[in-house]
């Protein structure tokens, strides 16, 4: 019999007395604004390079914790603080919002990534709500609509592709806006809110769900159909069952236990695909066909694939009740807290091989910030609390 209230207060202790102790120690740069995603195993800066998606993720990291955990000054005073270095050096003037900065603030690389602007919208969107501030409201709003502008055409004038020769639309970008729209609904007309919620709910259900497969898949052509080339066979099991979570919080919030159903359905699919049944752990990218990948890294274990399955698992088990849920969730658990918790260091390592070992030590990079660790703690600890509190 699993013990709900000591796993909750597992995660709880994970997150509030060792891995966001980490973050607002070492990561804030209380000379030149924003924070340090480069970080060593014992919390040393190795590159001071700004991202502005892991920026604006740990902005929304902190206000969320401030919004629903406790209302310490520390979590809001540093939010605020990386709040105002990116409206001063984030973006172009225009709400395009750049790629990587230098450490002071001087733009380095484009506006060409649309998940700087999807990541500015959710943290200034949290900080509203944690502030009452109508100037962060209103970045988010404007932010939001730009996203939603550059749907069909993510990267704009930075695309490599040539237009009209083979026309592909990915996964990530409805994915994520299922999560978007949530995270901002008090700042959009009723109307609109659920229009965006039904046309990312078809992208992801209707479209990049295929049937036939019984999974997600990640690029499809623009009318829809699969394409028999390198990233028309690609698989990300983690990036399916992350939004399998998004849904099932939709779900939630639509009272629809039939979107929920479906969910857990595609999430246990895709975890049952993806888990290494020689090593342990979760696949970073698979071939549909069973074809060589393009991706080097393809067999890697990697943090946020893991606590993203641990996240939708345990979700799917509250809203529920399948016990293939709790089954994958206490696999997917062990393995996380056996291989990714650092023994001697706070924070988790990313990258792991096939066979489970650490292949890097750092704790935060270009692509790991504090975002995936802290907030699947978060998530998985308060439903661990809301299913023990049932219980």
């Amino acid at each position: 019999m699993i013990d709900f209230k000591a796993l909750a207060q597992q995660y709880k202790h994970e997150l509030l007395d060792r891995v966001m102790p980490f973050w607002t120690e070492k990561s804030i740069d209380r000379e030149c604004g924003g924070f340090f995603t480069c970080i060593e195993r014992d919390g040393q800066v190795y590159d001071t390079d700004k991202f502005i998606w892991l920026q604006g993720r740990e902005v929304w990291m902190l206000a969320t914790l401030y919004n629903r955990v406790e209302r310490r000054k520390q979590w809001l005073d540093a939010a605020i603080q990386g709040a105002d270095f990116l409206m001063k050096h984030g973006h172009d003037g225009n709400l395009n919002w750049y790629f990587s900065l230098t450490r002071e603030g001087e733009p380095l690389v484009q506006p060409y990534n649309i998940f700087s602007y999807t990541f500015a919208v959710i943290a200034f969107g949290q900080l509203w709500r944690a502030t009452g501030n109508k100037a962060y409201a209103d970045i988010a709003k404007r932010t939001f609509d730009i996203v939603l502008e550059k749907r069909t055409n993510p990267k704009g004038q930075w695309s490599k592709t040539v237009p009209g020769t083979r026309q592909l639309k990915t996964f990530d970008l409805p994915m994520i806006l299922c999560n978007v729209a949530l995270e901002i609904e008090e700042l959009l007309a009723p109307a609109f809110l659920q229009d965006t919620i039904n046309l990312c709910l078809h992208e992801v259900l209707d479209v990049f769900y295929r049937p036939e497969l019984d999974m997600i898949v990640e690029c499809v052509a623009t009318d829809g159909s699969l394409v028999d080339c390198h990233e028309g066979r690609l698989q990300n099991p983690g990036h399916a069952i992350e939004a399998m979570w998004f849904v099932m919080d939709l779900g939630r919030r639509l009272n629809r236990q039939d979107l929920i159903d479906k969910a857990v359905h595609i999430a246990l699919r895709e975890v049952e695909y993806g888990w290494d049944r020689q090593w342990g752990g979760i696949f970073y990218f698979m071939d549909r066909l069973g074809r060589p990948l393009q991706q080097l890294e393809y067999d890697q274990k990697l943090w946020w694939v893991h606590i993203e399955t641990l996240i939708a698992m345990i979700k799917g088990y509250e809203l529920t009740g399948n016990e293939q849920c709790l089954e994958w969730f206490e696999r997917v658990h062990e393995y996380v807290w056996q291989h990714f918790v650092d023994p001697l260091y706070p924070e988790w390592f990313g990258y792991l091989n096939r066979r489970g070992e650490v292949l890097l030590t750092l704790k935060g990079g270009k692509w790991k910030g504090c975002f995936h660790v802290p907030r699947g703690l978060l998530e998985v600890w308060q439903t661990l609390e809301r299913i023990n509190q049932r219980q």
